[in-house]
Parts: C-alpha cells; structure tokens; sequence
C-alpha cells in the first residue's frame, strides 16, 4: 500500500517539476526576447 502511494507521488512529483521547469523556460524567453528587443533600439 505504502509502495504503490510513494510511486503515485513520485509520478506526480515528476509532472509538477517538469511542469515549473516548462514553465520557468517560457518566462525565461519571454525576458531575454524583450531584452534583446530593448537593446536593439
């Protein structure tokens, strides 16, 4: 019962990281997009 919980969250874990990670990634080039926008003026 413990183990197939412990795998439950490790997947949902996994998905929540992954899911910052793409997440962090956009905003991350949503910035340097508008900086470079800002240094090519």
């Amino acid at each position: 019962m413990s183990r197939d919980r412990s795998d439950k969250e490790k997947d949902t874990l996994k998905g929540t990281f992954t899911s910052v990670m793409l997440l962090g990634g956009f905003i991350a080039l949503s910035w340097l997009g508008v900086f470079i926008l800002f240094i090519n003026r």
